[in-house]
């Protein structure tokens, strides 16, 4: 079974750990105060999880879920990261992460400022617009009527189809946004991010099928 590493275990981290774990996926969990601090999260997981470092988790996951605050990207681990598909939780967002010129000048998506920082990873952006709650209990079995769709962007064609396997495995539909370039679409302020799933703080939230999803993306505008 593959195993999904985790650089970063908070609200949307976390619910990926706990939907991927459901769906029979081994998980190495880490965040960015140490593993002896996920303890109690890893039980709750049970046994198919394991608490590790940042490194570990990157060097050991098959997929790697990134799901830190932005300006925290230079801190990842390159190396482990290398060749690996990487799924980019992160926004943007300049008052918590300060300011990035060429995110703000529009030359520069976040996830194409991460891809660089990466390397040869293949970054491919997806969780980023759905609050965790709504992320947790919209989850439904593939072909299930009110099934829900989350956005992915990303350059490598084999990377987005792996991260499609994988969302439907956990319950959830993909709409293809296109490139990284593109994955503006889906960032903060645009008609995707949020509202087509709910109201934030409101569960079980709305489900919001591929349709309401690629509406939503065409919809955007910068």
């Amino acid at each position: 079974m593959t195993t999904i590493g985790f650089i970063g275990s908070g609200n949307i981290g976390g619910t990926v750990a706990r939907l991927a774990v459901a769906a029979g996926y081994d998980v190495v969990v880490s965040n960015s105060r140490g593993p002896e601090t996920l303890q109690e999260f890893v039980g709750e997981l049970g046994p198919k999880a394991r608490a590790a470092t940042a490194t570990e988790a990157a060097a050991a996951g098959d997929l790697v879920v990134v799901s830190v605050p932005f300006k925290a990207h230079p801190q990842l681990p390159v190396g482990e990261l290398a060749g690996k598909v990487v799924l980019d939780t992160n926004n943007y967002y300049p008052e918590r992460d300060g300011q990035f010129a060429a995110i703000d000048k529009g030359e520069l998506t976040s996830a194409e400022v991460e891809q660089r920082a990466l390397g040869s990873a293949q970054v491919v952006k997806v969780f980023n617009n759905i609050w965790s709650g709504h992320l947790g209990a919209l989850a439904q079995p593939s072909g299930a009527a009110d099934r829900s769709a989350l956005p992915i962007a990303g350059d490598d064609a084999a990377a987005k189809q792996r991260v499609t396997e994988f969302l439907d495995t956990i319950g959830y539909d993909a709409v293809d946004a296109g490139t990284l370039a593109d994955s503006w679409r889906q960032e903060p302020g645009t008609p995707v991010y949020g509202p087509p799933y709910g109201s934030y703080g409101e569960l079980p939230g709305t489900p919001a099928p591929a349709a309401t999803i690629r509406e939503a993306l065409d919809a955007a505008k910068r």
